[in-house]
């Protein structure tokens, strides 16, 4: 065992930097492949060009400038100890699921996008999870477990997963709310029409007599 590590390090000292970060990549795939945590997406954290990474449309995430300095500060002191969670979005594209910020201080920090050589560590997210509804859903479990969304833009999201036919109860599974959170956060948008079917759709009716 020891000879074969030997040998395969020998040989990425000999390639060039690209070469080296492809072939590191794909032996971690390959051995994810094999792996008992193959389920679980950090099992397999690649570097990928931070050109090929982008952010999602939908993120309900707010970090004042602060925090973001702070988290800049992180990185250039700790290094990444977090990848960002994507999912492969066309052949050579990712989509950040999680990890926006992150994903900003490796582009936008010159110190640090050259330390890591214009690169992004990122895990990919499970195939399954790869619809609008379950990314959306998932993006916002990461934030809500940091206890970080925009109010606001929760509330259209929740509107939208009403327009796509989840059921309160699902929606407050899977965002991890409860049924009058979920109702106050479409109140917001005021899209009473959504909700005319639900139990307090009478109470709403008699306060605009």
């Amino acid at each position: 065992m020891k000879e074969l590590i030997k040998s395969i390090q020998e040989h990425i000292l000999n390639l060039e930097l690209d070469e080296k970060v492809d072939f590191i990549n794909e032996l971690k795939m390959g051995l994810h492949e094999v792996s008992p945590f193959n389920t679980e997406p950090v099992d397999c954290v690649l570097w990928v060009k931070n050109e090929t990474v982008h952010a999602n449309d939908y993120n309900p995430n707010s970090v004042a400038p602060p925090e973001m300095e702070l988290l800049r500060h992180s990185i250039s002191q700790d290094g990444y100890t977090q990848p960002i969670v994507s999912m492969i979005d066309g052949d050579t594209s990712r989509e950040v699921i999680d990890g926006f910020h992150r994903n900003r201080v490796g582009k936008e920090c010159k110190d640090i996008q050259k330390r890591v050589y214009g690169y992004l560590p990122v895990v990919t997210i499970r195939e399954s999870q790869e619809g609008i509804n379950d990314r959306v859903a998932s993006t916002i479990r990461h934030n809500r477990a940091r206890g970080k969304h925009k109010v606001e833009s929760m509330s259209d999201i929740v509107v939208d997963l009403k327009k796509r036919n989840w059921s309160n109860k699902k929606i407050g599974k899977e965002l991890g709310m409860d049924p009058d959170e979920v109702l106050r956060l479409a109140q917001i948008s005021g899209l009473q029409e959504l909700f005319k079917d639900h139990e307090f759709s009478k109470a709403w009716d008699d306060k605009e007599d």
